[in-house]
Order: structure tokens, then C-alpha cells, then sequence
């Protein structure tokens, strides 16, 4: 035995090795992952015009065939049972569809299973629903517009994945389900996001398409408003956006919590949340923003979901603004959110991409094919039962003769074409005939059931005429549309806000705290954000060698500061986005900070709220020329953060001056030893802001520049008065006899 086993490896060991065929990668896709691809399009994630994905339509069609649209509940796990028949996907994916389905889930605007126990919330991921066993579920009588007609040919039926059934390959829905149900998948290659739709305003919107398939866009956006969800909210609404969602099927728009405000409790109320949004993580962000600081008006947040409904509740402080509060959360949590469109779904297999107004036609399309399905199973129906009727008139004159016939036949099978040729009718008529029990071959029976024949002429003949006339086949869908809207129609749940009503708020400016500071800048550029505090505990500055302050400001933290640079532009910041730090630091360098260009370096800074148009920015150059800019030259609709060609370049730029309602001392010093100390307003004010100036300061010889302006006077010294000049140009005081601080 053992020497068999060795014979055995030694003949495996000298086997050839399989060698691997190369197979390019393009044929790898063709083969291997197109199919699956299309599968998982077709098969899975893209809804289909009636609204459901494969394994929505299983599940319901299973619960159909089990009677649970007029019996009782059953429990799920018996449904998800049934249901593997056609589904073959395992029992937790099907019972996952199931849920979302229930009313208990509260995922749809009208639910089609009617449940009993916990099936979770579409707004919770934390709040899980119990296993099958537990719950009981059947359908609810919405879905009788699901299966109208479905046993009267009105779709088509393909076999179950092992061939030993019939299923649907759609349902034949008596209204739009596929704008009514929200739904969402995620294929290969393309999604599926399509938001649901108000019953009663989709029915109405298809109604005006059936009259008038030309109807515009804009049209069909005042029947069908917006979208409408189950949780309610509001929809910021856009109407340009909107337009475009419903002309090409793709766009988002906004959606926001509704709240209420109880003044003796103190608290924010939120009841409702936009259809996309998470309670766990609208939480989990506030609580992090309570922690960091950046919500400081709320003292606890916690979810108080109840018996009644949603409900998530914020506990303010004594002194807390609410509308502040709802801003600040508004701006950094889900209870403010954007919904995307994508309504991707299958047009008899093929994915498409659809507005609103041509998913209408296409269901119009799906409808009508239904409608002429059904009728033609019905006047089938009707004129075979006419036939039968026909053939027992055919003997009311004679029953006699019907019966010597039967009893003078001999053998069974004589019977059927002995009638048949007895009173010239057609095999089924007399098979009909034979079939009468013995005690129905009466009189009374025959004339009662012959009277059928003209009502059921005149329906024939209905038939036949919708069916002739496409005007008439429409205006029987209209009338089963107004039923719908009629018997399930509900008002909008979720509320449209204009745009124009909501208040526009820089998200930047509610979440930073407001102090007092004092702003330093030196002659290096190097920049500081000072507490007051920490500027009155110290006046000493640390400083790098030969730098000095060359500006101070004692301001608050919500405003902006300028800097101006020697290449000509300004570069714009926000004081909140400068931390604060100690006199004992060198502070933030404004040229890294702000990403500047290379070897450029700043000459000036100025804090302001807003640009006020009647102010001034005085701008002197090393040629010793100077000009004076209103600040209405640099307004614009948007705070840009850069400002390029903001003033001349001809000559280096060595100082920038702002220039409030009154005119500012300004101190000029060139490196020839000469000083002057003017007012701002001698200076002429130019149109354009590009403009190279006049000439402030003669300068004696080619070579000689400006190198110092500053308007902090009380720092130049006390000698600075001596040089003071009141017309321009002049050539200045010599200051080798002057005593001076820089």
C-alpha cells in the first residue's frame, strides 16, 4: 500500500506544469466583466419603469401569490421563506428589502407593506429592526394598483432562475410608481438616485401629458411642484435648478430640518430632517462642535424619538440666540443637506438617463401597452363566452332535441360532434352544451343565461372601440389616474421654501469667537495677533535685528486685514484666521502664510470691516512720487482674496498709508539723509489706481531712494515736527543734526 502511494507522487511530481495562457486585458473585460457588469445594471441596482427593482418586484409578487393582499398578517420570515422561489439571493437580503418596504420603516411616501413590529427607521442606522420571526407583515391595499390586471395578460411573465415558476417581468402599476417611490442603487459604472414625487401631483402632471404630450417643462413644474418625501422637511426650492432636474434628470437641490423654538423650556425642537440625513450623525457633529467650542450656546443634545414621532433636542444656554444656534447647525450638520438627482432607470433593458417629463411619457408608453393587454385578455374573454351563449340560444328552441340526441348517443366521445352537427354549432358551443348539468337543461336556465348576449355585445363593441381610438384608450388611463388620486392622494408632506426667503449667512462668521485684539506688524513682515491681556502685560516686542513695528491696531477679531506688497497687489485675510500669540514670539510671516510670490515682501497693512468708498490708500514710492487711491477702486461683489495690479509697480512701492474721514501726518525719509513730515490730503487723489503718482520728495541725485514712510509719528521721535512741509515737491529737512528713533 505504501509503495502504491509512492509510485502515485512520484507519477504527479513528473507531470508537465499547466502553463498559463496570456489573455489580453481587453478580452478579460469583454468576456468576464461586461457580463457581469450589464447583470448587475439589469438585474440589481436600476429600477425599471414600474418603479421596482428585481428584487422589490419578487418580494411583492410572492406576497400577492400568498393571499396577503386581502388575508392576515403572516410572519416575515415565512414571506422571506416564499420569496427565495424566485430570489435565490439568501434570506437577509431579502428580508432587507422587505423592510424598507413596511410602513414601519417609514422610507416611502406610501408604503406598500402593511407591518407589525420593528422594522427600524430610514433616518436611524443605529435603531435596527427585529429578525423575521418576530414581525408580521402583509400588503396593503395600495398595492391593488400594483396587480391591477396582472391575471389578465397585462405584462409579460419569464421564468424563475431554476425554471419551475412564472414570474412578472414587471408589474402593470395604474400609476407613475416610479416618481411616487423614492429609490436608490448603485451599479457598475452608473447610480440610481431618484427622489420620490407627491401621489396626487405625479397623477395630475401624467393626466396633462395624456392630454397634451407636447406639454412644456415649465408646464409640468407647476403641477408637479417638487419632490416630496415621508420625513416631511423643506426643500430650499430653486426654480432654475429645478427646472434642470426635471428637463435632464440629474442636479440636486437643498433641503433643511423643520424646527419649532419652546421659549419656556429653552430648547431647539427639530421634527423633522431632510430624506438623506443620518440623527446618529447630526449628533455625533453637534456633540463634537459642543466639545471644540464652536457651539457654545447648547449645553446637551439628545434624541427624544418617541411614540409620537422624530424629535431631536437641543438644550440652549440662559442667553443663547435660537436662530443663531439653527445657522450654526444649518451650516456644519446634516440638518442642512443637498439631495442628489440621478434618475438612471431601464427602458425595456436599456439604462437611461430621463428628466421628469419623459419618464411621464415613457410610463404613458408602459401604460397604454398594459391597458391594450388587458382589454384585448377581456373582449377574448368576452367574445368566447359569447360564442358558448350563442350556442345555447341555439337549442332554446329545441331542448327536446338536445336531449333525445345525448340519450340516442352511444358511445362519450359521440356525444360532443353529434350535438354540434345537430344544431350546426362549433365543437366548443356544443362542448359547452354537454357540459350542462342535467338539472340546468330547463327553460328557465337557458333563457336566463341568454339574456347575457346583448350586454355583453354592447361591452364587445366598447371594447373594439378603445381599442380603435388612441383618444379614448387615454382617457380610460386619465379616469383610473384621477381614482388613484382620489382614493390614495395625500397632501405634500415636505414644505417649499423660496430661495429668496431664506437668509443668507457666511458660514465663516458663526464659528469663531469674537475679542478684543491688537494687531502688530513689522517692517519684516512678520505679523501678530495679541490678547489684550497679553499687549498690556508687555509693550516689548521680540523682534529680529534692524526689523521695527511699523504698524499697531487695537481692534476685534471679526474683521479682515489688507496687506499690501511691493509687487503691486493686495492679499486679503480674515483676523480670525490668525492664531493668537504671545509679544514674546516673532509671530506669523505674512509672505509664507499667504503664499506669496518669491522675494515678495509686504509694506503695509490695514484691518477694516468693509471697504468704504470715500476712505483712501496713500501709496509712496523709492523714486519719492506718490499718489492717493479711493477705495471704491477696489469694490467688488465678492471679498476676493487677492487684488493683482492693485497700484503702479514703475517704482518699487516702500509704504502704504490707509486714510480714514480725516487726513493722516505721514513721515518720508530717503536714504540721503533728508526727511519730510506732510499731511495725506497735499496729496493728489488719481482716478486710476495704477497711475505712477507725482513727486512728493526731490530726490538730489540718481541712486538716492525713499526707505522709510510710516505714520506712526510718536515713534519716528520727537524731532519729526522740524521736518514737516506743507506743499509737495520739496526736498526735505536734513536730518544729520535731528535726533531720531529710527
Amino acid at each position: 500500500m505504501a509503495k502504491k502511494k509512492k509510485n502515485e507522487q512520484r507519477e504527479i511530481s513528473t507531470a508537465p506544469e499547466a502553463v498559463a495562457t496570456p489573455q489580453p486585458i481587453t478580452e478579460t473585460l469583454v468576456k468576464n466583466y461586461m457580463p457581469y457588469a450589464m447583470s448587475v445594471i439589469v438585474s440589481r441596482a436600476i429600477p425599471e419603469i414600474d418603479g421596482f427593482k428585481p428584487s422589490h418586484r419578487k418580494l411583492l409578487y410572492t406576497m400577492y401569490k400568498m393571499g396577503l393582499l386581502t388575508g392576515p398578517r403572516t410572519k416575515s420570515a415565512n414571506i422571506v421563506g416564499q420569496t427565495m422561489r424566485l430570489n435565490p439571493h439568501g434570506d437577509a437580503s431579502i428580508y432587507e428589502t422587505m423592510v424598507r418596504l413596511t410602513r414601519g420603516h417609514e422610507a416611502l411616501l406610501h408604503p406598500f407593506i402593511d407591518s407589525k413590529g420593528s422594522f427600524g427607521k430610514q433616518y436611524s442606522r443605529d435603531m435596527a429592526y427585529a429578525a423575521s420571526r418576530y414581525t408580521e407583515a402583509k400588503l396593503e391595499t395600495f398595492c391593488q394598483e400594483l396587480f391591477s390586471g396582472i391575471d389578465k395578460n397585462a405584462v409579460d411573465f419569464v421564468p424563475n432562475y431554476d425554471n419551475t415558476m412564472q414570474e412578472p417581468s414587471l408589474l402593470p402599476t395604474t400609476f407613475p410608481n416610479i416618481l411616487v417611490s423614492a429609490n436608490l442603487g448603485i451599479a457598475v459604472g452608473m447610480t440610481c438616485s431618484i427622489s420620490s414625487f407627491n401621489l396626487a401631483e405625479v397623477c395630475d402632471g401624467a393626466i396633462a401629458l395624456l392630454k397634451n404630450p407636447k406639454a412644456s417643462i415649465d408646464r409640468i413644474l407647476d403641477i408637479i411642484k417638487a419632490p416630496d418625501f415621508p420625513g416631511g422637511a423643506q426643500i430650499i426650492y430653486d426654480r432654475e435648478q429645478m427646472h434642470r432636474i426635471y428637463e435632464t434628470g440629474v442636479g440636486s437641490f437643498k433641503m433643511r430640518a423643520k424646527y419649532q423654538y419652546h421659549k419656556k423650556e429653552n430648547c431647539i425642537e427639530v421634527l423633522e430632517i431632510p430624506y438623506s440625513a443620518c440623527i446618529e450623525s447630526i449628533i455625533k457633529k453637534a456633540v463634537e462642535m459642543i466639545k471644540g467650542g464652536k457651539l457654545r450656546e447648547v449645553t446637551d443634545v439628545r434624541d427624544a424619538i418617541d411614540l409620537n414621532g422624530f424629535k431631536l433636542v437641543f438644550e440652549l444656554r440662559r442667553d443663547a440666540n435660537p436662530e443663531v444656534v439653527m445657522q450654526k447647525l444649518y451650516a456644519a450638520t446634516d440638518i442642512e443637506c443637498n439631495f442628489d438627482c440621478n434618475f438612471n432607470i431601464l427602458v425595456e433593458g436599456t439604462p437611461m438617463q430621463l428628466g421628469v417629463r419623459e419618464i411621464l411619457l415613457e410610463w404613458i408608453r408602459f401604460r397604454s401597452q398594459c391597458v391594450t393587454r388587458e382589454l384585448r385578455f377581456d373582449l377574448e374573454k368576452k367574445e368566447n363566452k359569447l360564442e358558448l351563449l350563442m350556442g345555447l340560444a341555439a337549442i332554446l328552441l329545441d331542448i327536446d332535441k338536445a336531449i333525445r340526441i345525448i340519450r340516442g348517443t352511444e358511445l362519450e366521445e359521440d356525444v360532443v360532434p353529434n350535438l354540434a352537427a345537430g344544431f350546426n354549432l362549433t365543437v366548443r358551443q356544443a362542448e359547452y352544451i354537454a357540459e350542462i348539468k342535467l338539472r340546468n337543461l330547463n327553460r328557465q336556465y337557458i333563457v336566463n343565461r341568454v339574456q347575457e348576449i346583448e350586454n355583453i355585445r354592447k361591452e364587445i363593441a366598447e371594447i373594439k372601440e378603445i381599442l380603435a381610438d388612441e383618444l379614448k384608450l387615454k382617457a380610460l388611463i386619465i379616469s383610473q389616474l384621477q381614482a388613484v388620486k382620489k382614493k390614495y392622494g395625500k397632501p405634500r408632506r415636505t414644505e417649499i421654501v423660496a430661495k429668496d426667503e431664506i437668509a443668507q449667512t457666511d458660514k465663516k462668521d458663526l464659528f469663531f469667537e469674537n475679542y478684543n485684539c491688537r494687531l502688530v506688524l513689522t517692517a519684516g513682515g512678520y505679523f501678530k495677533k495679541l490678547s489684550v491681556q497679553g499687549a498690556r502685560s508687555s509693550e516689548e516686542q521680540k523682534l529680529k535685528e534692524g526689523d521695527y513695528v511699523a504698524y499697531v491696531e487695537d481692534t476685534d477679531n471679526k474683521g479682515d486685514v489688507l496687506f499690501f506688497t511691493d509687487k503691486g497687489q493686495i492679499y486679503r485675510a480674515r483676523v480670525a484666521d490668525f492664531d493668537l500669540c504671545k509679544p514674546s514670539s516673532m509671530g506669523d510671516y505674512i509672505p509664507s502664510k499667504l503664499a506669496m510670490e518669491d522675494d515678495e515682501h509686504v509694506i503695509g497693512c490695514k484691518m477694516i470691516y468693509d471697504l468704504i468708498p470715500e476712505h483712501h490708500m496713500i501709496y509712496v514710492f523709492e523714486n519719492g512720487k506718490g499718489l492717493r487711491v479711493a477705495m471704491k477702486a477696489y469694490d467688488s461683489k465678492s471679498k476676493r482674496r487677492k487684488i493683482s495690479g492693485a497700484y503702479s509697480t514703475e517704482s518699487r512701492p516702500v509704504g502704504a498709508i490707509y486714510e480714514g474721514k480725516e487726513p493722516k501726518l505721514i513721515f518720508i525719509r530717503s536714504d540721503a539723509g533728508r526727511a519730510m513730515l506732510i499731511k495725506s490730503n497735499v496729496i493728489p487723489v488719481k482716478a486710476t489706481r495704477t497711475a505712477a503718482g507725482v513727486q512728493i520728495m526731490q530726490l538730489p541725485k540718481k541712486g538716492v531712494k525713499i526707505d522709510l514712510v510710516t505714520d506712526r509719528i510718536d515713534d519716528v521721535g520727537t524731532d519729526a515736527a522740524k521736518c514737516r512741509k506743507n506743499v509737495i515737491p520739496s526736498t526735505g529737512t536734513s536730518i544729520a543734526q535731528l535726533s531720531f528713533k529710527f
